[in-house]
């Protein structure tokens, strides 16, 4: 399983903020607007990585610069405020309709859960794998129980912090990518957040320099063949989860001009475009370095994605961090 979004979105900004900044972020703050809309049109049927992801947007009350532009800090506290009202309804729907795998993944939606990061590197694309593995590394389901033993959430009353031989070997398996990739990083940051003191943590910086690397190099690919479709969630999870891991140089202003365009203006959503809209892959050897692994989605009749859509949201929650 793959939880998108996840920044905690503090706003400390500096006094000298340009007008260009603050004109991207009032941009960035109407894609959010425009997000929530969709979340209070859809909040009884999305899925839990969407809502964990609008979740995360409670954050924005801790937007706390008394330099910033008053306009903004008002629709921030609006938004927050519908925020708050339409997360607690759709958690209670989503503990209803998948109270399972809510269970196994509800620690993550606690408030305290997610850092950020105080520091900012750039990945060594030296680090970056020079040939990927071709088969998929693992299953949606390996990785998702490997996730519980370190939440403790694999059986009641679990031990947390769990490292087993299967999940030590495929977490750190070198080579994978696509969504196996984006997992094993996910599975440090997991391990980070729950203060685990295995010995194998202690090379996390290690492990999220090589992945992230890897998955700035999957991203120039994507970039290169024309963020096509079925890259797009990728794309976007990969920016979301190295920036949240500290990596500046995910947070290209190209980048955040080409992922506001795929919102639909209408819905807030993210997901699929119109059919005249799509350009066809020019780079038909990289679909397997693309290839993405089965998971819970949910996606509507007009196109919207509830993956698409939460990792967008953490995706735009992060560029705002950064700025």
């Amino acid at each position: 399983m793959s939880f998108p979004v996840f920044l905690l979105l503090i706003f400390l900004f500096k006094s000298d903020v340009s007008k260009s900044e603050a004109d991207m972020r009032s941009i960035i703050i109407s894609a959010l607007e425009k997000a929530t809309f969709f979340l209070a049109n859809k909040y009884r049927d999305i899925n839990l990585d969407a809502v964990f992801g609008f979740h995360v947007l409670q954050a924005l009350e801790n937007w706390a610069s008394e330099h910033e532009l008053l306009s903004q800090q008002a629709r921030v506290e609006r938004l927050v405020k519908k925020l708050s009202f339409l997360i607690e309804k759709a958690t209670h729907s989503l503990g209803q309709s998948d109270p399972e795998y809510f269970k196994e993944f509800e620690p993550v939606l606690g408030p305290n859960f997610w850092m950020l990061p105080h520091s900012w590197n750039q990945t060594d694309s030296s680090l970056a794998y020079s040939v990927f593995d071709s088969s998929s590394c693992f299953t949606e389901e390996m990785s998702d129980k490997c996730f519980t033993y370190l939440l403790g959430t694999w059986k009641d009353n679990g031990k947390p912090c769990v490292v087993t031989k299967a999940c030590r070997n495929i977490m750190t398996k070198f080579g994978c990518s696509g969504y196996p990739l984006s997992h094993q990083l996910f599975y440090f940051m997991f391990a980070a957040m729950k203060g685990c003191s295995d010995h194998l943590f202690l090379r996390t910086q290690y492990y999220k320099n090589i992945f992230c690397a890897s998955m700035m190099k999957i991203n120039l690919v994507i970039e290169s063949i024309g963020f096509t479709f079925s890259s797009r969630d990728l794309f976007m999870e990969n920016i979301m989860l190295c920036g949240m891991s500290g990596f500046s140089d995910f947070y290209k202003p190209s980048w955040l001009e080409n992922i506001l365009t795929w919102q639909k203006p209408e819905e807030g959503c993210f997901g699929k475009p119109s059919e005249n809209s799509e350009h066809p892959s020019r780079v038909k050897d990289q679909e397997q370095l693309l290839r993405r692994v089965k998971r819970r989605e949910k996606v509507f009749a007009d196109g919207c994605s509830s993956h698409n859509t939460a990792v967008a949201v953490g995706v735009l929650g992060g560029f705002l961090y950064y700025y």
